[in-house]
């Protein structure tokens, strides 16, 4: 394994021994909210922390971009302008964790002069350990993992995401699914973005397709997907979806039929991804 790779997993599986022992007494959680739906417990706070304190501690040098501390994770007062950024989202399916649904997942990227080169996505709930590296492959649990074969969208299971923060897309999203409930053997929601991503790349889901996610909400499980053998994209099948906050993802056919149903209901650029953009694709 890649020394960066082993240090991401490390960090990983220290994030989920908090959060899985946080989980043994959600009553006791304190749970904030940043906007409506969108919450934010202790717990992401301190398995965030934890993280990068590991990665940190390791490569003092390099960047950080997180959900809950933002640009170079709070440890220092400005950016060094690394070529090396870590993307890391401590609890993704918050709202699962608080309500005792087991689907949630530790996320870390890391991207090396704007390019995914590393990933770890750990369920801490069945011990489910997906990690990738550029041009190696990507494994669950040490097996190579492979996207799914099939090459029938009607044949298809896809993940998605509902709009839960910003409801002005959620007739575009109702439209969206409407069309692809018809086409398709079925869609599901289990509501942990990285999760669905690295279903996706064990074979688990054939496709996934969500409006309004972030850089630390895709980037693992992108590099996941590639890695098995699998394309990602915004909704025109561009390569810049960590920013333009819509993206899909699957085997090269499935992923192909999503893009010619999917295109026309693409998202602008968002100006609130400039910044982070920005930070990945600094020299």
């Amino acid at each position: 394994m890649h020394p960066l790779l082993n240090t991401a997993v490390k960090a990983a599986r220290r994030a989920g021994a908090i959060i899985n022992r946080a989980s043994l007494d959600l009553d006791l959680l304190r749970i904030g909210r940043k906007a409506p739906n969108d919450f934010v417990t202790e717990v992401d706070q301190t398995a965030e922390a934890a993280i990068i304190e590991v990665l940190a501690t390791a490569y003092p040098d390099h960047d950080f971009l997180a959900e809950e501390s933002g640009a170079s994770g709070g440890f220092r007062k400005k950016s060094i302008a690394s070529d090396y950024v870590w993307i890391i989202d401590p609890l993704d399916g918050t709202t699962n964790f608080i309500h005792g649904f087991p689907q949630y997942a530790v996320s870390i990227g890391l991207s090396y002069r704007g390019q995914i080169t590393q990933a770890v996505i750990y369920d801490p709930v069945h011990n489910d350990l997906f990690v990738a590296s550029k041009g190696k492959g990507a494994m669950l649990n040490d097996r190579r993992i492979r996207v799914a074969q099939r090459d029938k969208l009607d044949e298809a299971l896809i993940g998605t995401g509902f709009p839960f923060r910003n409801f002005e897309t959620l007739e575009l999203y109702v439209a969206m699914f409407k069309e692809l409930t018809q086409k398709t053997a079925g869609l599901r929601r289990p509501g942990a973005a990285s999760l669905d991503l690295a279903y996706v790349a064990c074979g688990r889901l054939d496709g996934f397709f969500e409006i309004g996610l972030m850089p630390w909400d895709a980037a693992a499980g992108s590099l996941l997907i590639t890695e098995a053998g699998g394309l990602i994209g915004d909704f025109k099948g561009e390569s810049d979806y960590l920013f333009h906050e819509n993206i899909i993802g699957g085997s090269p056919k499935i992923f192909g039929q999503l893009v010619s149903l999917l295109g026309r209901y693409a998202l602008p650029e968002p100006n609130k991804g400039l910044a982070a953009k920005a930070l990945l694709e600094r020299r």
